[in-house]
């Protein structure tokens, strides 16, 4: 290759030379960016993004059936203590091989990319700071309590360059490292030899995805408003505030759900319970993350619900109780505006406190959500489509009809 670059640097060169010149010039150039680029690929390779920030997993495991289940999910980064494990899986999978030795993490060029820190103490936990140590990561072994060191760490580091790793057991070691005082670790070196784990804390990350995301929703036209008698209705009461114009997507048929408004809203005769949801009877749908429906009868304490507001941007949160009592109900009728055929319907308790979200006034109005006691024949609401047939909650593709 050496001296046929000489050639065509010598040599006048034909149409022919000039092209095999240029190709061989912009394969050395690749070839060196690409060197030099190496070691930063290292720690972004297995990145993913989580809410507003990114975070990273590296692999620890000496599963082939682990490693795979990883590389298959966008993780390919993997702590080897044999360098023979390492040389092997490189050779089966693209992969970035990263040794464990001397208190470091180094790369295949012998480069330390990481320090490690073993805390079994307070003592341990406040030598750690961004000052100490060598290379623009630290992976952290908390030995003993996870919780709150893994938030004296997140405030120690706040504002530095260095990415924190914290090695983890499971997949909830995981998910407390991530959402340590709201923020979280930048990433985990998540140490296991079971498949689940991986798959796990995937399903984690596509959850929390999720909340970047805005859902369509769509403007329908009030078509019928009657009382329907009395029916087992569920309050769900959250772990997380409602703003105003935040609610549960709630629907007789999981073809459209209508924006269930919170109870945040001040009144004259009860107080604001801003936690609070009056979502309707224990048959409806109720949107969760995943893309999936739950029934309101099957939440409880500890499940997650989707919270969405006016404009489709949505986020988690958890139940923290889930209330069944008898209550008169009252049945709603929407249809699309350029729609006279398909009829979607909820039933939600008849009481001024329970409202349905309605479309932002372009003119800056205020009005966010109507309460069903005032609804009428006209009036528009928020509505969100989405497929009809479910098994299980998970959307399916096959014929089905709901009246």
């Amino acid at each position: 290759m050496a001296s046929l670059v000489g050639i065509c640097c010598f040599t006048p060169p034909t149409d022919k030379w000039s092209n095999i010149c240029r190709l061989i010039s912009s394969h050395n150039r690749h070839s060196m960016e690409a060197k030099a680029t190496q070691n930063s690929s290292v720690a972004s390779s297995s990145t993913m993004s989580f809410r507003s920030s990114k975070k990273t997993v590296w692999v620890w495991t000496e599963s082939k059936q682990v490693m795979t289940a990883a590389v298959e999910r966008g993780w390919n980064t993997f702590v080897f203590q044999s360098q023979k494990l390492a040389d092997d899986w490189s050779s089966i999978a693209l992969i970035d091989p990263l040794l464990m030795k001397e208190g470091g993490i180094f790369d295949s060029e012998n480069t330390r990319v990481a320090t490690v820190f073993e805390v079994s103490s307070p003592e341990e936990l406040e030598q750690l700071q961004p000052e100490n140590g060598v290379g623009e990561n630290v992976v952290v072994d908390l030995l003993d309590w996870q919780v709150i060191p893994a938030e004296n760490i997140v405030a120690a580091f706040q504002g530095s360059q260095k990415t924190v790793f914290a090695v983890s057991k499971t997949p909830v070691e995981a998910q407390v490292f991530f959402e340590a005082l709201e923020h979280g670790l930048g990433g985990v070196v998540l140490k296991v030899e079971d498949v689940q784990a991986v798959l796990d804390l995937k399903d984690y990350f596509d959850r929390r995805d999720e909340v970047g995301n805005i859902l369509s929703l769509t403007k329908a036209i009030v078509t019928g408003v009657q009382v329907a008698g009395m029916g087992d209705r569920v309050c769900v009461d959250l772990c997380s505030l409602m703003r105003p114009g935040e609610g549960l997507l709630v629907g007789s048929f999981a073809r459209g759900l209508f924006l269930v408004h919170s109870e945040c809203l001040e009144s004259n005769y009860i107080a604001s319970r801003p936690f609070r949801v009056n979502a309707g009877p224990v048959h409806a749908y109720v949107a969760v993350p995943g893309g999936k429906t739950s029934y309101l009868s099957e939440l409880k304490a500890g499940k997650e619900v989707i919270l969405v507001d006016q404009e489709g941007h949505q986020r988690t949160a958890i139940v923290g109780r889930a209330k069944i009592e008898t209550r008169p109900l009252i049945l709603v009728e929407a249809k699309m505006c350029s729609d006279d055929q398909t009829i979607y319907s909820i039933l939600v308790q008849n009481a001024e406190t329970v409202a349905l979200v309605c479309p932002k006034k372009e003119s800056g109005g205020r009005k966010t959500a109507i309460p069903v006691t005032s609804l009428k024949v006209g009036d528009e609401i928020m509505l969100r489509l989405q497929g009809g047939a479910r098994h299980t909650g998970i959307e399916i593709q096959e014929f089905i009809v709901e009246k």
